[in-house]
């Protein structure tokens, strides 16, 4: 029997097992409960600043250099084009030529202008430029040792090579050929070894001068020179700063009483040279005042290739015109009717420079 007392208590027992848990006392105003923190973000990458836009001039450099690129491009396909014109046939027929002992310096020049050796399209331009009548003017005869500045395409080699090659000697300067490709002069250079290379037969005995253009010299032809010829090129020479420098050397080339014939684009008179250069041309009275400030005496002027329809006022200068048509189509009827520009033709003779 149990005892009243337990059994008593039971009833409260019984009460505090069933009784529910106590709930849960809020947290305090302004607990935090803690936790993994979240990893801290990276700081964000700082923007990278743009580039600023390329510069007038590092513009005007990049087009140069694609346009060198073209124009390396467009000289191999040229030269592969004038290989295969240099058929067998042509070839002994220039050989001929060369070889040929003419009866007189017109003689020689009458059939080596009348020659297929010649460029497709150069011939067209004898009737404006003079070559036979000039040549004859300047004295130049085919025994003689001749420099020919700047050779260019060859328009004036073509001519001058077969008419020495017997009995004379042609020299043309030229920048080297195996510079850097970057180089605008290395082009050139290696624009005259192709003409050059494309017809031996023709110019096999031609001897290039190699010259640096911004410091001219002519020391491994002092003294052996008859005639000195400069056509269309002291306008680039007066753009260089180096007309002083080129003349000087050419007189150092030259043997004494040596003649330089001058064929240059002529300016309006009075006007600065300076300016005038930059679009090809410059005036004759200046002309004259530094060649013969280099050691030359004037002895003759020709009006040969005077043009009085050139008013030299165009927006691409001297290039304009025919045969460089700078301008494409536009106005091409129009400077095709001018013409090739108005020109000086002057011829020096070599003299003591003064000092010396």
């Amino acid at each position: 029997m149990r005892h009243p007392r337990f059994l008593a208590a039971l009833p409260f027992v019984v009460a505090c097992a069933s009784a529910p848990p106590p709930a849960a006392e809020p947290e305090p105003a302004g607990h935090v409960v803690s936790a993994t923190p979240a990893p801290t973000p990276p700081p964000a990458a700082a923007p990278t600043p743009s580039a600023p836009p390329p510069s007038a001039e590092e513009q005007k450099r990049a087009a140069d250099r694609q346009a060198l690129e073209k124009d390396f491009a467009k000289l191999e396909s040229d030269q592969q084009a004038a290989l295969s014109r240099a058929t067998p046939e042509l070839r002994k027929q220039t050989q001929e030529l060369a070889q040929k002992q003419f009866p007189s310096t017109k003689a020689a020049l009458t059939a080596i202008a009348a020659s297929p050796h010649r460029k497709p399209g150069n011939a067209e331009r004898d009737a404006q430029r003079h070559p036979q009548q000039m040549l004859e003017w300047l004295g130049v005869k085919p025994t003689q040792s001749v420099l020919e500045y700047g050779p260019g395409e060859g328009w004036w080699t073509e001519l001058l090579a077969p008419l020495l090659a017997k009995r004379g000697k042609l020299m043309v300067t030229a920048t080297d050929p195996n510079g850097p490709k970057d180089q605008r002069g290395t082009f050139y250079g290696l624009r005259t070894k192709y003409f050059l290379d494309s017809l031996p037969e023709a110019y096999g005995n031609v001897q290039p001068v190699i010259v640096e253009p911004k410091a001219p010299s002519l020391a491994s032809i002092e003294g052996k020179v008859d005639v000195a010829l400069v056509f269309r090129a002291l306008h680039g020479m007066n753009n260089s700063g180096q007309l002083g420098a080129w003349l000087g050397e050419l007189h150092r080339a030259l043997k004494p009483n040596g003649v330089l014939g001058i064929e240059q684009h002529r300016a309006a008179a009075g006007q600065n040279p300076t300016e005038t250069s930059k679009r090809g041309y410059l005036p004759e009275a200046f002309v004259i005042e530094q060649v013969e400030a280099a050691g030359f005496k004037l002895a003759a002027k020709s009006e040969l290739n005077a043009n009085p329809k050139d008013t030299k006022d165009y927006p691409e200068g001297v290039w304009s015109l025919p045969p460089t048509l700078r301008e494409g189509e536009k106005n091409r009827d129009k400077y095709l009717a001018i013409g090739e520009s108005d020109r000086m033709t002057l011829k020096f003779v070599k003299v003591a420079r003064a000092g010396k």
